[in-house]
């Protein structure tokens, strides 16, 4: 047999080969997408869609809140994801009921895919103070992430988000963030970046434990805690809602909750973060990290503009304007950013505030 009549065999081999993964190939994506219309949530595959290199037809599940003051945030950071990536992303959005019919009319404009769920406040009774002082700052959907596994009971893995982010990165690149063996979270610590030096209205500087929680009540003593250890923000969350499930975190967030009606556990300077603080307790040197690009952070606190330069703030991944500033106010640092991904409100009632000349 020549050397040419050897390479053609060859070649023939190869392509049957090729054929053959490639029948099965499709007969595991036709499965799949089976499975998919029989109404089953295919995010629990996404393990097998990575190996077969069919990634783009994964559920990458997304929770996000939905506030009826803030619904144009919420519209303009899925815009911001749903156009940077090309994976399959649903929008598992966290809202009211007195907000469905607005959010409805305001998501039929787009493309975005999402599940709208109700939150019932009253899961709450009894684990947030009732102190009309403090209902400004006690917002029932700042707790909806203690609540995910409820909203997505067979999702393996999920990424929370706040209202108030842009992504400017690949989300997928996001959701394939590993999480260490027996965490059920990653977060980003507020140590690892620039991001880090924000002081924060009326607290101080909120970088460590000391700064949301009381050292000197014997419950948070009794922990063994350091005072000075590095917090983390959760406004980015990456979560392993099996290991949430297995360790029981919902419910060590509301027994902590609990008790801090009782025994007021936070600290006096805290600013604006009754949620902060029992996650702070649940995951004490237990979570895994985020990579500080995703979670670029202080854009909505003073002097931000300044802080970051327009270089940096153009290669962040994920931008997240906590603080008093949002990008639909006013006084906002980069809020030209979030206006590229702002999908004006069908029905007139959302507007963002803008400065105009003579303004003052």
């Amino acid at each position: 047999m020549t050397l040419r009549r050897v390479n053609v065999l060859i070649l023939v081999l190869l392509s049957i080969a090729f054929l053959i993964i490639l029948h099965r190939n499709l007969l595991n994506l036709s499965d799949f997408l089976k499975q998919e219309d029989s109404g089953n949530d295919p995010s629990c595959l996404c393990c097998f869609c990575s190996s077969q290199m069919l990634i783009f037809f994964c559920e990458i599940p997304v929770v996000i809140t939905a506030a009826e003051e803030r619904l144009g945030a919420v519209v303009a950071a899925m815009n911001s994801i749903n156009r940077n990536t090309g994976a399959n992303v649903v929008f598992n959005i966290v809202t009211l009921n007195e907000s469905v019919a607005h959010l409805r009319a305001w998501l039929t404009k787009t493309d975005i895919k999402h599940k709208i769920i109700t939150f019932e406040p009253k899961i709450l009774e009894g684990k947030i103070s009732n102190d009309p002082q403090k209902a400004d700052l006690v917002k029932p959907l700042t707790f909806a992430r203690f609540y995910m596994p409820l909203f997505i009971p067979d999702a393996e893995k999920v990424i929370y988000l706040d209202d108030d982010v842009i992504v400017q990165g690949d989300i997928r690149e996001l959701f394939e963030t590993s999480l260490k063996a027996g965490h059920a979270a990653a977060f980003s610590d507020d140590c690892d970046s620039a991001s880090s030096k924000g002081f924060v209205r009326g607290a101080g500087n909120q970088n460590n434990y000391i700064g949301f929680l009381d050292f000197k009540k014997d419950a948070i003593k009794k922990l063994g805690m350091k005072a000075n250890t590095c917090s983390f923000n959760p406004g980015v969350i990456v979560a392993n809602l099996t290991e949430w499930k297995h360790q029981n975190i919902t419910r060590q967030l509301e027994q902590w909750m609990q008790l801090n009606v009782r025994e007021d556990l936070y600290s006096r300077t805290l600013a604006d973060s009754f949620t902060t603080p029992p996650l702070l307790i649940v995951f004490y040197k237990h979570h895994s990290s985020l990579d500080p690009m995703w979670h670029v952070r202080h854009l909505g606190a003073v002097g931000a503009g300044n802080r970051y330069s327009p270089q940096f703030v153009r290669a962040a991944k994920l931008l997240h304007w906590n603080g008093h500033y949002k990008p639909w106010g006013r006084a906002a640092s980069f809020s030209d950013i979030w206006d590229k991904w702002y999908i004006p409100d069908p029905t007139g009632k959302f507007h963002p505030i803008r400065r105009h000349p003579g303004d003052k």
